[in-house]
């Protein structure tokens, strides 16, 4: 078993083109013996966005802290706050966005890419 202490974990400033304002934390993966699933933490800033993308992989996204805005690969935008949870399929376009005055923090939990 392998416990993190995630205050003590370093949050990396997401690059990825078309990202703003948005950081993450792997909270659970590689490092820690995890070969199959990666959980990430992901806080976007009033104003920011994660990009508009898609993976070839399914995951799932527990809302952590405040609220903010999903958008599904029809363009549709859906407010989203603390204590919902989110399916996004695999090859699906989405994007994260927070035009709200608080942190927006959410969690995602994939299939590790590079796993077994």
């Amino acid at each position: 078993m392998k416990i993190n202490n995630n205050n003590e974990i370093a949050a990396a400033v997401v690059t990825m083109e078309g990202a703003k304002d948005v950081r993450m934390k792997i909270l659970i993966g590689p490092a820690d013996g995890s070969d199959n699933i990666i959980m990430r933490h992901f806080t976007i800033a009033p104003g920011g966005n994660s990009p508009w993308h898609k993976h070839n992989y399914e995951h799932v996204v527990k809302i952590e802290a405040n609220r903010g805005i999903a958008v599904d690969e029809n363009g549709n935008e859906f407010e989203v706050s603390k204590g919902q949870s989110l399916y996004v399929s695999p090859n699906a376009m989405h994007q994260f966005r927070n035009p709200f005055g608080e942190d927006f923090e959410f969690l995602c939990i994939i299939p590790n890419p590079a796993g077994k």
